[in-house]
């Protein structure tokens, strides 16, 4: 029940954020390191280096949270996983955001760039479809259960992070004056 609740909150969380995203991405300011290197360098208005860029800091991303919840995994603080991957979810949606306010490429590169930055956690969600499926006991009488759980819910999350990647790099916001 408290699993099937925390997915439904995240979920609808990720609703609303996209559905918002353009009132969000006027509080990004243009005046952002990020947003004034990209902005300099002429190779981001490429879709194919912008979004294998995409593709590499969404693995970044990706790899430093797990990183720091594997650390955390040695200490015991309540509830310090949640709070690593609610930063990791908004560190994602300002990474995505200031890719799309950066980006100035026709709606069609726009959205080629979108599915090859995205493209990782597609690739990470037939990784997790793979493992679940070639999931074997190491030992006789072992069960299961728990790992297909965690690769269940590995495969929902990636989905999720892929459709939301997708659409928040690969719409512009529309402009408010």
């Amino acid at each position: 029940m408290a699993l099937t609740l925390f997915l439904l909150i995240g979920l609808i969380c990720v609703v609303i954020i996209l559905f918002k995203k353009d009132q969000l991405s006027v509080m990004i300011d243009d005046n952002h390191k990020l947003i004034i290197k990209l902005k300099n360098s002429s190779w981001f208005q490429n879709y194919w280096k912008a979004g294998f860029f995409l593709f590499v800091m969404n693995a970044a991303l990706f790899f430093i949270t797990l990183l720091i919840l594997f650390i955390l995994g040695f200490h015991i603080i309540p509830f310090m996983h949640l709070l690593v991957m609610v930063l990791a979810i908004v560190g994602s949606f300002l990474l995505w955001m200031i890719v799309n306010k950066v980006y100035q490429g026709t709606n069609g590169n726009r959205f080629k760039m979108s599915i090859i930055g995205s493209s990782f956690y597609a690739i990470l969600s037939f990784l997790f479809m793979y493992w679940l499926e070639t999931l074997k006991p190491s030992y006789e009488g072992e069960d299961l259960i728990m790992s297909s759980i965690g690769l269940l819910i590995g495969i929902i999350v990636s989905v999720v992070a892929f459709i939301t990647c997708l659409i928040t790099t690969g719409f512009a916001f529309k402009r408010k004056l």
